[in-house]
């Protein structure tokens, strides 16, 4: 089932701020400081897996298993990419029940050929505005649990312009999607037109190094979305972090460089779970 969380805070008009995910260390860490909705980035989860570009090479098969052990590793709502579907109607029938059945809060489906493309990268392709008007129609239909929410996403911002983006996620609001989100916008104003025109709750992402302005939340909240993700942050940081520490030791063999935050080992063996394998080896070790 999926948490009434997210319904709740959109019914209500409380502005909703997911970071992106790429593991589950990512998943615990921003359990502890206190984030009770993640997103489940689709670029970042197949990286982290598999070493692998978004580029619709990471299956459906690879992508629920991934959701399904975000789930379970926390009680945050999870926002999960699926990118197109997986394929055709049947296709995305068939993964709306799959991540509903995982436990997922929203799933993203986006309106780019197969394989599709990072939003922020070239050569997009997109499918006919009608036949996504379908996957939403399916994906609607497909869903149980009422409090399973469908994001549909659109990047035609690229190759049709704003309006065309603007039209296309209209058309998908209409066909049942409960949140719209226009990726790829390339101003401020553009985001505001995007707010100001579709009467759905609209999503924001702020993909660092992404095409889309950069704001905080409270700014994306002013400017009239409902929500926003922050896709990439906690990755890059991550990244910097590691080629730093790792640069110190090829250079001069140190492990633990005294200028740089490291977290601690023991409390990180709490988050993970070991005290629970530690309680059970007291209960029952021989």
């Amino acid at each position: 089932m999926a948490t009434p969380l997210l319904r709740g805070r959109l019914t209500a008009g409380q502005f909703i701020t997911a970071p992106g995910v790429q593991d589950m260390i990512a998943a615990v860490v921003a359990g502890k400081v206190g984030f009770d909705v993640l997103y489940g980035s689709g670029y970042w989860l197949t990286a982290s897996a598999y070493g692998l570009p978004d580029a619709g090479i990471a299956t459906y098969t690879q992508m629920l298993d991934r959701m399904a052990t975000l789930v379970r590793t926390t009680d945050a709502a999870v926002i999960a990419d699926a990118d197109t579907g997986y394929g055709g109607l049947l296709n995305v029938h068939h993964t709306v029940r799959g991540y509903e059945d995982a436990g997922i809060a929203a799933i993203q489906i986006e309106d780019q050929e197969f394989p599709k493309k990072c939003g922020h990268t070239p050569f997009k392709r997109l499918i006919a505005e009608d036949d996504m008007v379908e996957k939403i129609r399916v994906a609607v239909d497909a869903r149980r649990d009422p409090d399973f929410l469908i994001i549909a996403r659109t990047d035609a911002r690229a190759s049709e312009g704003l309006n065309g983006a603007i039209g296309r996620a209209r058309a998908y609001g209409e066909a049942g999607a409960d949140i719209l989100f226009v990726e790829a916008l390339e101003s401020e104003d553009e985001m505001r037109q995007a707010c100001d025109t579709l009467d759905r709750p609209m999503m924001a992402n702020m993909s660092n190094g992404g095409l889309t302005p950069m704001r905080t939340a409270p700014e994306l909240a002013d400017i009239g979305f409902a929500l926003a993700i922050f896709p990439a942050m906690t990755s890059l940081v991550a990244a910097a972090a590691m080629e730093q520490a790792l640069r110190r030791l090829k250079a001069d063999g140190e492990g633990h460089p005294a200028e740089m935050p490291i977290f601690d080992f023991k409390e990180f063996c709490g988050l993970i779970g070991f005290q629970e394998v530690w309680d059970f080896e007291k209960k029952w070790a021989r």
